[in-house]
């Protein structure tokens, strides 16, 4: 194979060659779920958060061709349990959270994709992770497209981003000095823009109570449509969530995204703390997949599913809305955009 001229050279970042992430809404070619491994997130209740997974995984498969990425020592069990049509990826895992330590994927005008593979190092150092950490490379690989290493540590639970250039997300997380002490505010604008093409970020406060992420912004808001967010909010001042969600929407009704436009926030309920069994989980309505032509979002088996169901589907009026049983998966610390990561549409620019 020839050598490429210097002309054709990859660019050093991204947005150097034209790319960015695009909004989660729009069109996929697939969608990515790590099978659960650990047996200790799950606090005793290791197989129902299995049969959960199962069911996220069959109903996003109906809209998203899906890839289960399986450690080695758990792809016999994955495939006797989603059936012989699954497609399953062997990767050695630390955990199951392929929103936090897959890879971002940015693209070209001209659906050209690029992949950016951010650090991930445990939420913090919560956990071993040197394998999770690779999987970005080795989907590289799989893949056959051009990586990008980015020189900061970043999950794709903390962030959110409206493909016109805006990214939101918490103080909390990503100012931690438990993910990148040595940077800046100002330092992490200037990698999340390289890396990511955007060209402003919203800060908002925090996220839920007690959650092992420091704060993600996908467990509180995120982007639904362009300079639209849709956003946690309890009016019950006893909820221990209350004053974070009341800051967090101050900042969302103040601010204006890239373009200088308002931001719209469309108001979601937010439950109080559950216990499923002996564990406390804290719902997230928010935690949303967008599939193609649907929505699949988590729901616990309380009456505020049904409130969550008729705002997704007056918002998203020409998209079907999906709700999964997510209760279990949430005794790991997430939900459904936790465990998924899409793969936009598009060519893979080749390494």
């Amino acid at each position: 194979m020839a050598a490429r001229s210097a002309s054709e050279e990859a660019p050093q970042t991204p947005a150097e060659g034209g790319l960015s992430m695009p909004a989660e809404w729009g069109p996929h070619a697939g969608c990515f779920i790590s099978w659960p491994c650990r047996e200790l997130t799950w606090r005793g209740h290791f197989e129902e958060a299995k049969k959960a997974y199962s069911a996220v995984i069959k109903t996003i498969g109906r809209f998203d061709p899906v890839t289960v990425v399986v450690d080695p020592k758990t792809a016999q069990e994955a495939r006797r349990r989603l059936g012989p049509e699954a497609r399953l990826f062997e990767a050695a895992l630390d955990d199951s959270w392929a929103r936090d330590n897959g890879p971002i994927f940015v693209r070209r005008e001209d659906n050209r994709l690029a992949l950016v593979n951010f650090r991930f190092n445990g939420w913090g150092h919560k956990q071993p992770c040197e394998k999770d950490d690779n999987l970005p490379i080795l989907l590289a690989e799989r893949l056959r497209i051009r990586r990008y290493d980015a020189p900061m540590v970043l999950e794709g639970g903390a962030i959110s981003v409206d493909g016109d250039g805006t990214l939101l997300t918490t103080e909390q997380c990503l100012l931690n000095a438990n993910r990148n002490p040595s940077m800046s505010r100002e330092g992490i604008e200037e990698v999340l823009a390289s890396y990511l093409g955007i060209r402003k970020v919203i800060w908002i406060a925090r996220g839920v109570e007690d959650d092992m992420t420091d704060g993600h912004v996908d467990g509180v808001a995120g982007f639904a449509m362009p300079h639209v967010v849709l956003a946690a909010h309890t009016s019950d001042d006893s909820d221990p969530n209350y004053r974070n969600l009341e800051e967090n929407l101050a900042r969302l009704e103040s601010a204006t995204d890239a373009k200088g436009r308002p931001l719209e926030v469309v108001r979601m309920v937010q439950p109080k703390p559950i216990l499923v069994g002996s564990v406390s989980i804290t719902p997230s309505y928010v935690n949303l997949y967008f599939a193609n032509g649907a929505v699949v979002f988590p729901t616990y088996g309380i009456r505020e599913d049904k409130l969550a169901l008729e705002t997704l589907a007056s918002l998203f009026p020409e998209r079907e809305i999906v709700g999964v049983r997510c209760d279990h998966i949430s005794i790991g610390g997430g939900d459904v955009h936790c465990i998924t990561q899409q793969l936009p549409a598009g060519e893979p620019l080749y390494p």
